[in-house]
């Protein structure tokens, strides 16, 4: 197939240019931007404040803009930032991994195993001994140990394959949603199960900088691992036999990837819960623009996804009035209709290299 003017390599570059300044100006808006207003001079007095090169005059600044603007907003900001990168680069890898353009991040029974560790830590006081974070802890837990286990039975007698990799964790989910079922059905905790029902829907509301610390390196070096990766992810297009006339086995690298993506889904479900759609939409958005070479998929997909996300989080914070609107129900009311809408479109082919 003929490359189109958008999937030439100088316009994904402007792209990337131009992206990169997109997410930069979508934090300095999205932080004047929420349920209480303050001024645009107080909100960048405050975060200037923060960079000793730069000297303030102080502005009479309250105690209580600041721990908005700074302990509030900005971390917010910059996990919704962190999340939809690593959602949207996972995602890509993950459709690459199974050839399936249905792939998405929680394919494998990830959301499942996150589920039922939160269920657990909720309703059954599982890992209160991790403290303040312990629903988020058990939920990483969680998605961890059930792609670590459909990477090991998926590979039990033999090399693992996307079918028999799919299929595990189709069976491995249920047993786990069962037992989440359960739990919840035992119970007669009320509260907990709101609590449960409002982390499956997602929330960034509990950001801070203390976790960013970790989970904003982790989720940059899974991006820049697999951008490194670009070669084998295109071989991954193609398919096994193809690979191996290559001189190319894709079992291990498959292995290693999953396990990746893995990680970096379980410090997404720790930090805010259940967020779906990004990792299935945004890299179909990307890859129906740019064309599906993931030497410019990974990078687009990570920068469009964090501008995505930051923009839903502004709109859930101001959307409703004196409330905020779970993410994971905004983007699932936005992004089911459209993804929907580009997959009738005749033009679209997953599989097609340019």
């Amino acid at each position: 197939m003929k490359p189109t003017l958008l999937q030439s390599k100088p316009v994904s570059l402007l792209t990337g240019l131009l992206l990169l300044i997109a997410l930069i100006l979508s934090l300095l808006i999205g932080v004047t931007m929420g349920s209480v207003h303050i001024a645009a001079a107080d909100v960048y007095n405050v975060i200037l404040q923060h960079f000793s090169w730069y000297e303030v005059q102080p502005l009479g600044v309250e105690r209580a803009v600041y721990d908005i603007v700074w302990l509030l907003r900005m971390p917010r900001l910059v996990l919704a930032a962190a999340v939809g990168m690593g959602l949207a680069v996972c995602g890509a890898v993950m459709q690459a991994i199974m050839k399936n353009p249905l792939a998405d991040p929680y394919i494998l029974g990830i959301s499942s195993g996150a589920s039922l560790g939160a269920a657990l830590a909720i309703l059954c006081g599982v890992g209160t001994a991790f403290g303040a974070n312990y629903i988020g802890i058990c939920a990483f837990g969680g998605a961890f140990i059930m792609a670590l286990a459909v990477l090991v039975i998926a590979g039990h007698g033999g090399e693992s394959h996307p079918v028999k990799l799919l299929l595990t964790g189709m069976a491995l989910g249920s047993v786990s949603s069962a037992f989440s079922s359960f739990i919840v059905y035992i119970s007669n905790d009320i509260d907990g199960i709101q609590r449960v029902t409002y982390w499956l829907m997602g929330s960034l509301a509990g950001a801070n900088w203390k976790s960013l610390t970790v989970i904003f390196p982790v989720v940059l070096g899974a991006v820049m691992f697999f951008w490194s990766q670009s070669r084998i992810l295109n071989l991954m297009l193609m398919g096994d036999e193809t690979a191996v006339t290559l001189g190319t086995n894709l079992h291990h690298y498959r292995q290693a990837y999953l396990v990746v993506c893995a990680l970096v889904v379980g410090f997404v479900v720790y930090a805010a819960g259940m967020i779906g759609f990004v990792g299935l939409l945004i890299p179909h958005i990307v890859r129906m623009l740019f064309g599906t070479d993931h030497n410019k998929l990974i990078p687009l997909c990570a920068l469009v996804g964090a501008v995505f996300l930051i923009w839903a989080d502004v709109l859930c914070r101001i959307i409703l009035p004196k409330t905020e609107l779970p993410i994971g129900v905004l983007i699932a009311l936005v992004g089911a209709p459209f993804f929907v809408y580009l997959m009738t479109r005749k033009v679209y082919h997953f599989g097609s290299r340019t």
